[in-house]
């Protein structure tokens, strides 16, 4: 019994949702987004949407929860938005973006400059003393998710001394050095 799937999702004031031939659509002062759905049934009953399954089979119980927590991303990122923030922690690495385009010094012989997609919001923030810091924001938690870990896999932590990019509030896991 999928515990996830059985819970309705409250439909916040300012979001729209249309249900039609097997793609639910969410409207919202950010954005728009769209689903396709299968194996599983999606209504909208009285400010909340309800999804449920016909049969108990493997397939219908995996994709009753996933679909219920699509919904509720896209309800969520539609009203409030997702934010994404990464830390560049190393001598010398630095990031800045002009529009959507981000440019980052990790270290190589060159700089790495990358194209932003348009629903993504970049902000880089440099303080003196501090790690330069990359905030990603858009209504897309797939798309958000997918932009910072392509940024991320430019140069990920490495676990002796913790440079690299990494997810702001990331726990890394340390090894001891060489000892003498």
């Amino acid at each position: 019994m999928s515990r996830i799937g059985n819970n309705p999702v409250a439909i916040p004031e300012g979001v729209t949702i249309e249900v039609k031939d097997s793609v639910i659509t969410v409207k919202g002062k950010l954005g728009e987004l769209s689903q396709t759905y299968d194996t599983v049934e999606v209504k909208v009953e009285d400010e909340n949407v309800l999804v449920t399954r016909s049969s108990d089979n493997k397939e219908n119980k995996a994709k009753h929860g996933l679909y219920r927590s699509l919904i509720n991303n896209m309800i969520e990122g539609v009203s409030k938005g997702w934010t994404k923030e990464l830390e560049l922690v190393g001598v010398g690495y630095r990031a800045s973006n002009q529009g959507n385009k981000l440019e980052l010094a990790l270290g190589f012989s060159h700089n790495i400059i990358m194209s932003i997609a348009p629903e993504v919001k970049v902000e880089t923030v440099s303080d003196k003393g501090k790690n330069p810091i990359i905030k990603l924001t858009s209504h897309d938690k797939q798309l958000v998710g997918q932009v910072a870990a392509k940024i991320r896999g430019f140069r990920p932590p490495e676990p002796y001394k913790g440079k690299g990019v990494k997810f702001v509030g990331e726990l890394l896991r340390r090894k001891a050095g060489k000892s003498a």
